[in-house]
Formats: structure tokens, C-alpha cells, sequence
């Protein structure tokens, strides 16, 4: 094991049993309950989320005790118009809702188990500005083909994968097309985390689409298609964006990238 990564993995205990509140029932659920009996996690901060399985407490540790996406890019605001596309169960949507009341958050989750369990927490949270959508965001509008790549909900994808243990059919919407169905002229931070699918999403919208967003922060995930992360940075320089990467401390095919508008 790297140094960096037994570094990354060590500095996440204090965090994990710090910003959890009921570890031991947490603990208990878990080790007793079959995968289909989500229990609940309440968060230091008070947010709750029903979860699944340990994956899904690493994500909260990341997003909502970490707030990963904000470290690799910049604080968001209230007021902002914040796209979540990859929203899984909820804990970016949840935590930027709760933190900025006066923000509006569109939520994308195509996976219809992870689905459920995003409604659930914003109501497990009274989270009121938050709009959530069953789709997959692709290349093309219309049913998506949704792979599911091991028993984590978290790493299901729409991008070729000949190890799928099965293939789930889900309606699917572009970028391009969010904007229009939401009617939105512009758009503050656009959070992605689609196992692949970003290059997809990205390289099939419009310049005009992208050049209304303000702020891009999106998880790359290399050698799942023929692109990698450098296309993406290619790709958002040519369209007027600064653009940083944070590589991940454990896993080198995967990293934050954040583009923002250049003033």
C-alpha cells in the first residue's frame, strides 16, 4: 500500500467516528440487517440518510464530512442553481440544499433503488429545495441502458461494459435538454459523478449549453471509455474555462476536475 493512501485511509477515522453521531446503531444495522433494509445515519451536523451498506457511509464521510467537490473547487453559495447529475442517495443534493436554503438543486439518479432512497432522505430531511429526476444524462434523450457492475449501487454506469451482471433500462435526457426542460438561462455549479458517462454528457452539449454554467466540478473516471480526463481538460480550455485537477489520494485512474468560467 502507498504512503499516500494508508495516510488517506488513517486521517479518515477521526473524521468518520467524529461526524457520525450513532455509530453503534449504525454498526448493528448493518451487521444485521440484508442490504435491502437501509438504517439510518445521522451526521454530526444533524442530517440524516438512510444507507445501504459501509459504501455508502464512505460517501457521505467524502461529500458531506469531506465536501470533497467544494475542497476541489470552489465554496458554493446561497442563491445559487446547482445541477447534481450522478445524485446517488442524495448526500451532495442533501448537504448543498441544507447548508444554502435559498439555493435551487436539481438532482439527477437513474439507478430506481438509489432513487428511492434519495426521495426518501430529502423527506427523511424536509429538504424542500431540491428537485429530483429518474434520469440518466447521456449523449441522446430517450431509454438508456443502465449497466450494473457489482452489488455497489454507486458503481452502476451507461457506458459499454462488458462485465455487467445485468442491464436495466432507464429513461435518459442530455444536458442540452435539462436546460430547456428547466428553462434555465444559466446555471451556477454542476456537480458529476456518472462512472464514465461524463464524456458522453459533455462531449454530445452544446458549447452554448456549457458556456452557461459557471462553475463545472465532476469526478473523471479513466480507462472506463477511449477518452480520459485529458480530453476533458482540452475540451473545457477550448471553451473558455480555468480548469484545476485533484488527483485521488488512493486510486490513480480517478480524480475531481474543476473548470470555471474565465471573467
Amino acid at each position: 500500500m502507498s504512503f499516500s493512501r494508508l495516510r488517506y485511509y488513517l486521517t479518515s477515522i477521526p473524521t468518520l467516528l467524529w461526524g457520525v453521531r450513532n455509530w453503534p446503531t449504525v454498526i448493528a444495522g448493518l451487521s444485521g440487517l440484508p442490504a435491502a433494509s437501509p438504517v439510518v445515519v445521522t451526521l454530526r451536523d444533524g442530517l440524516r440518510f438512510r444507507v445501504r451498506t459501509l459504501l455508502d457511509i464512505w460517501i457521505l464521510k467524502e461529500t458531506c464530512l469531506d465536501r470533497q467537490y467544494e475542497r476541489a473547487s470552489t465554496s458554493l453559495e446561497d442563491g445559487w442553481i446547482i445541477l447534481d447529475i450522478g445524485a446517488a442517495l442524495g448526500d451532495f443534493a442533501i448537504g448543498a440544499a441544507s447548508r444554502y436554503p435559498r439555493s435551487q438543486v436539481y438532482a439527477y439518479e437513474p439507478f430506481p433503488a438509489s432513487f428511492a432512497l434519495l426521495q426518501e432522505n430529502l423527506r427523511l430531511n424536509r429538504i424542500q429545495n431540491v428537485q429530483a429526476f429518474p434520469y440518466a444524462l447521456g449523449a441522446q434523450a430517450g431509454v438508456q441502458s443502465l449497466r450494473l457492475i457489482s452489488p455497489e449501487a454507486a458503481q452502476h454506469t451507461t457506458t459499454a461494459d462488458g462485465n455487467a451482471r445485468e442491464i436495466l433500462q432507464v429513461p435518459g435526457a442530455t444536458l442540452d435538454g435539462v436546460f430547456a426542460d428547466l428553462r434555465l438561462s444559466h446555471c451556477d455549479y454542476v456537480k458529476m459523478d456518472c462512472e464514465g458517462a461524463e464524456y458522453d454528457i459533455l462531449f454530445h452539449t452544446s458549447e452554448a449549453t456549457v458556456r452557461q454554467v459557471r462553475h463545472f466540478c465532476l469526478e473523471y473516471h479513466d480507462g472506463v471509455t477511449d477518452f480520459s480526463h485529458h480530453d476533458l481538460v482540452r475540451y473545457f480550455e477550448a471553451c473558455g474555462f480555468q480548469v484545476r485537477l485533484t488527483p485521488n489520494p488512493v486510486h490513480r485512474r480517478l480524480g475531481y476536475l474543476y473548470a470555471a468560467m474565465k471573467s
